[in-house]
């Protein structure tokens, strides 16, 4: 009898100690946790490359449909929940048609993209009207009476803003390999649809840009000899070349004063001027110039547009310089020009002087 509870009991050890360590095949504690939706929703979005703003706008109203419906996971949900949402932007958020257009292209792909669930036909929806608008245009003599209510760095970016016709952001980022004094020639990488094109340098700024860019060197040389001088770059370039973010092809052309330190990282980086900074500018060289148009830093790009079709050129050739990608985009700058209506020169003009009375 005793033997017998020998034996259980060793029997009984050995199966303990044999399951010491084996992973448990019904435990959840055998594989990560899922990561939680918003995770997910930024990891579908880095994978797909998008720009960091999209990444923002879709998760901002990712969690705006959430909370719309008191909380509940997007899997319970289909197309009437859409709806109602959308709806509602219009008629309680009176949301702008883009506004609206861009929430829902963002629950578009949460579903399609993230959670691999087919959305059908979204009926019922109350939507925005798309205005159309003519764009703010300055006349040359506006635009040089609000230059020069400016100086210094924000001078230099908004006189490449209209006679390069850049965005914003295209003009914060630009970097010293990508502008040609040679060629008089300026190279837009990554602009907007994530496209690259050519536009021209205006003489007028060559000589205040080159002593801009090798005062910047100066900077940089002591920021490299102190263990600064790094610069962000784009996608995996910095695991590709290591080095590059010290040279100084790669430098910002309007570097930010003081550096930063990654959160990643840890590293301290010079980032370039942030866009806050010109557009306050901007906007306080409009106000003394006593421009009563809304005029913002865009105002100079449809401007640079505007302008060049007055003199003559081309509208493809305005097109290319521009990046758009359909020339219907480039066609709204002939409805801007001095001559009024759609470029057309009135009839009334051609009777001669004296006709008001």
């Amino acid at each position: 009898m005793e033997d017998a509870k020998i034996k259980s009991l060793v029997d009984y050890r050995l199966k303990v100690k044999s399951q010491v360590g084996q992973p448990a095949m019904n435990s959840s504690s055998s594989w990560p946790p899922k990561p939680r939706l918003l995770n997910q929703v930024r990891l579908a979005i880095r994978t797909r490359h998008y720009s960091y703003r999209t990444e923002k706008a879709y998760v901002h109203w990712i969690k705006r449909f959430i909370f719309f419906h008191n909380k509940r996971h997007p899997m319970e949900m289909a197309e009437s929940e859409i709806a109602e949402f959308l709806s509602n932007l219009a008629t309680a958020g009176r949301v702008s048609a883009s506004t609206q257009n861009q929430a829902f292209n963002s629950l578009l792909f949460l579903y399609h993209d993230v959670l691999n669930k087919q959305i059908g036909r979204v009926a019922g929806v109350v939507r925005a009207k798309r205005p159309h608008r003519l764009p703010v245009v300055l006349t040359k003599a506006k635009v040089k009476k609000v230059i020069d209510h400016m100086n210094g760095v924000p001078r230099l970016m908004v006189i490449l803003l209209y006679g390069a016709g850049l965005r914003l952001m295209e003009c914060c980022r630009l970097r010293i390999k990508d502008v040609d004094f040679s060629r008089n020639e300026i190279v837009i990488r990554a602009g907007k649809g994530d496209k690259d094109r050519h536009t021209m340098l205006p003489t007028a700024i060559k000589e205040s840009l080159v002593g801009h860019i090798e005062a910047n060197r100066g900077r940089h040389q002591e920021d490299v000899a102190t263990g600064l001088g790094r610069v962000a770059l784009p996608n995996a370039l910095e695991r590709k070349y290591p080095n590059a973010g010290r040279e100084w092809a790669w430098q910002w052309v309007f570097p930010a004063p003081q550096p930063y330190t990654d959160r990643i990282t840890g590293d301290k980086r010079r980032h370039h001027l942030h866009e806050s900074v010109l557009q306050r500018s901007v906007r306080e060289a409009v106000v003394k110039a006593g421009i009563s148009k809304p005029a913002s830093c865009h105002t100079f790009r449809h401007s640079f547009a505007t302008h060049l079709l007055e003199d003559g050129y081309d509208i493809r050739t305005v097109q290319e310089l521009l990046g758009h990608r359909d020339v219907s985009t480039t066609m709204v700058y002939t409805h801007v020009l001095n001559r009024g209506g759609r470029g057309v020169r009135s009839p009334a003009d051609s009777l001669g002087a004296g006709i008001e009375g």
